[in-house]
């Protein structure tokens, strides 16, 4: 993935995320290292999706491990190639299955975190759906000797009607098809009739927001709503109508999984394993068009047979070997990807590419040896349980508080600040640029 030039904006969001322990919504490019495999395997899924395919990943590793940089790195390649995005994290209240409005929850925050290429912000279903009622305007327009103004006159809206729903009532899944027609078609009313409210009516319903069949009929004349039965229907639909009117499909990432296994129930457990089951089979058989569906999971998640997705037979049979396949051997072809630990390599790359962001955000220069960094690496590795605990999440938090010590400390050097923080005298042997002689830092 090409780094773009770093603006300094943008460095000051990738630092402020990154010290309260988040990954980067925007710049995750600039940060990653270590995952050639998994992007090039992420590039071809994604081609793989432009026709017409559909597909299913678990990316499997411990908290901190780098489970979210690599779904945020899925969604920057993905709004590079002109997908439609979003990326939520599962929640107690944000679950595949339940009948007290927690499946429609996370539908409808996986609407409200849509991005595309040129509205990162979020909630840019309406951007989408404004954009493609114009452009859809234009085309029949065109194929009818009409302008557009003339075409939005209301003796011309059945020719819009029918073009909107020439479109949903061909998806390959259809359970809510004709209801978005519906929604569209009332959104397009909206625009020519210069009704704002029914505009924002139409895209609630899309949303999910309007809960009762009784509401739709009376605002939209819908007689039907997505709910926590139908949901996974209406997200599919999505994601043929994202195809039908330009985008190259629709990928959806859902971040801390292990909620699931949280869940302290074991029948409600199955029935949202069950769930995800359903999205697998649709999946890998292409039956949801221009789909892809990412997990961020820990071992656990997955691998445990009591309370995982291991613990679900039919998934369990479903990922076959790939439950028992030894950790040592890289796959990213599989359903199921371990994400290995970074090597000590890797994360001095990693830490020098942040001390180049944090003086873009600051605006300072900062400068810290290589020898200096190798200490901290060391210092971090010999601390009690650091080889159970250390996360590449940690390592980058400590650097960064030790970054902003030494620019609001300038009398302290960041081996004063290094040694201080670990307890010890600082022993950290700099190389002078000029004469190479040897120089013990206290």
């Amino acid at each position: 993935m090409a780094e773009s030039r770093l603006r300094k904006k943008d460095a000051q969001t990738i630092i402020a995320s990154l010290e309260a322990g988040v990954v980067p919504v925007k710049g995750v490019q600039h940060v990653l290292v270590g995952r050639s495999n998994e992007v090039k395997e992420i590039i071809e899924t994604l081609q793989k999706l432009e026709d017409g395919n559909s597909d299913l990943r678990f990316w499997v590793g411990d908290f901190g491990s780098g489970k979210s940089f690599v779904l945020r790195t899925i969604e920057s390649l993905a709004l590079q190639k002109n997908f439609v995005v979003s990326t939520i994290d599962l929640t107690p209240t944000r679950r595949f299955y339940d009948s007290s409005g927690k499946a429609l929850a996370l539908y409808n925050e996986v609407v409200n975190k849509i991005v595309i290429k040129n509205n990162r912000d979020g909630n840019a279903i309406e951007t989408i759906v404004q954009q493609w009622i114009q452009v859809l305007l234009e085309q029949i327009a065109a194929e009818n000797s009409l302008t557009v103004p003339v075409l939005m006159e209301k003796s011309h809206w059945k020719l819009v009607e029918n073009a909107i729903l020439k479109t949903t009532n061909s998806f390959y899944s259809s359970g809510l098809s004709y209801e978005f027609g519906q929604a569209l078609m009332k959104y397009f009313e909206g625009i020519a009739g210069d009704n704002m409210s029914l505009q924002i009516e139409a895209i609630r319903w899309i949303r999910g927001d309007i809960t009762t069949k009784t509401e739709a009929s009376k605002e939209l004349g819908i007689k039907n709503v997505i709910n926590d039965a139908n949901y996974l229907i209406a997200l599919k639909n999505l994601a043929e109508l994202f195809l039908k009117i330009g985008y190259k499909g629709f990928v959806i990432n859902f971040d801390e999984s292990v909620n699931l296994y949280k869940l302290p129930r074991s029948l409600t457990r199955e029935k949202n394993y069950e769930m995800i089951l359903n999205l697998y089979n649709e999946t890998k058989t292409n039956e949801a068009k221009g789909l892809f569906i990412n997990f961020g999971a820990t071992k656990n998640t997955v691998y445990d047979e009591r309370r995982g997705l291991a613990s679900y037979g039919a998934l369990k049979t479903r990922f076959g070997n790939e439950l028992m396949k030894n950790k040592d051997y890289v796959n990213v072809n599989s359903t199921v990807i371990d994400l290995k630990p970074l090597t000590p390599e890797e994360i001095f790359i990693l830490l020098t590419k942040l001390l180049e962001i944090y003086n873009t955000a600051y605006q300072t220069t900062l400068a810290v040896k290589d020898n200096e960094i190798q200490q901290y690496m060391e210092d971090q590795l010999n601390r009690p349980g650091a080889a159970a605990f250390l996360t590449p999440r940690s390592v980058i938090k400590d650097y960064i508080e030790i970054l902003s010590l030494q620019r609001q400390n300038p009398d302290h050097s960041f081996a004063q600040i290094l040694a201080d923080r670990f307890g010890r005298k600082s022993s950290v042997v700099a190389k002078d640029a000029d004469d190479h002689d040897e120089i013990e830092v206290y």
